[in-house]
């Protein structure tokens, strides 16, 4: 059996793994021009990237874009985006979403 170690030492400097991807959060991404994203965060400096990301060309909401943090409804449009990378002036705001409500749509 092998395992990742959580920790390495080289000349008495510890390291550990990082893997952004894996503990990113679903969120939805308000970017300028009206461009809004649905997908997994992550930022690295400068850079903002919403992977395995869907842009919501229809809300299909009564009360606002805030209603899709609870995921889709029935009458949301959904055209899927693949990476989606941007600077982060770009974007406007984020809303945490719902990770297991929108699992089966990333």
């Amino acid at each position: 059996m092998t395992t990742t170690p959580n920790v390495i030492s080289i000349d008495g400097v510890d390291y550990t793994p990082v893997n952004k991807n894996l503990s990113s959060e679903v969120r939805i991404v308000v970017l300028q021009r009206g461009w809004v994203v649905v997908g997994r965060y992550a930022e690295d400096g400068d850079e903002v990237t919403v992977s395995n990301a869907s842009v919501i060309r229809l809300w299909g909401t009564t009360r606002g874009l805030g209603e899709l943090i609870d995921g889709p409804t029935s009458s949301t449009e959904l055209d899927p985006a693949g990476t989606v990378r941007a600077h982060r002036g770009a974007v406007v705001l984020t809303l945490d979403a719902d990770g297991e409500a929108w699992k089966k749509h990333l």
